[in-house]
């Protein structure tokens, strides 16, 4: 959520990425995010998440999402209750509220549709970017996003950015938490080999690396 003068408001563009770029792997170890979503709807979202910053957790598709609440209950130092509304041109209006963890995680364990992520962070020139690898049924997806305080404009994308999805709702969270990745990877690939890669335009001056 923005502290910079524009209260519950998010600003991120997001990319579809093919392959952990390798650094990410000189930075400190990702953070393990179990996520469920009691609406997603029309781009509105109700998440709650739960993160940890000591499990480390390869992510291979196998992982069953309650099962890892149960198993690091005790790792996870974090948890957060957030309302989302719909993206519009890399703007999103979030409110996000810091909860006690043991509610979180009975709540997360009681209802909704879950995902599972590692997340790594790193910073690429003057932006702060994360890299979500996405387990469960959603693996292979991997998402990059830069977050500012303000809208992401004269961006400088890396190279590891396939595709733009900012304004995909396919790949946002909530959608991948109702119908994961891993179940149209192939449809996507198809649709990406076919139409090219696409950036969204309107942000100032754009380069690619």
């Amino acid at each position: 959520m923005s502290d910079c003068g524009f209260g519950d408001f998010e600003f991120e563009r997001r990319f579809f990425v093919d392959e952990l770029p390798p650094a990410v792997l000189t930075e400190p170890d990702p953070e393990l995010i179990v996520q469920s979503y009691y609406l997603a709807a029309e781009g509105y979202a109700m998440r709650m998440r739960v993160q940890s910053s000591t499990v480390l957790l390869p992510l291979d598709g196998t992982e069953d999402e309650l099962q890892v609440l149960g198993d690091f209950a005790s790792e996870f130092e974090f948890c957060a209750i957030t309302v989302k509304g719909p993206m519009n041109g890399g703007t999103r209006y979030e409110a996000e509220r810091e909860i006690d963890v043991n509610v979180g995680l009975d709540m997360i364990r009681l209802g909704g549709k879950r995902i599972i992520k590692n997340r790594y962070a790193l910073w690429l020139g003057g932006d702060g970017w994360v890299v979500d690898v996405f387990g469960g049924a959603n693996r292979p997806l991997i998402v990059a996003e830069c977050e500012r305080g303000g809208p992401v404009t004269d961006l400088s994308i890396p190279s590891f950015c396939v595709t733009e999805v900012t304004d995909d709702r396919r790949f946002s969270n909530e959608s991948l938490s109702h119908t994961p990745f891993g179940g149209w990877s192939d449809a996507f690939a198809h649709e990406l080999a076919t139409g090219g890669p696409k950036f969204l335009q309107g942000f100032g001056h754009n380069t690619l690396e």
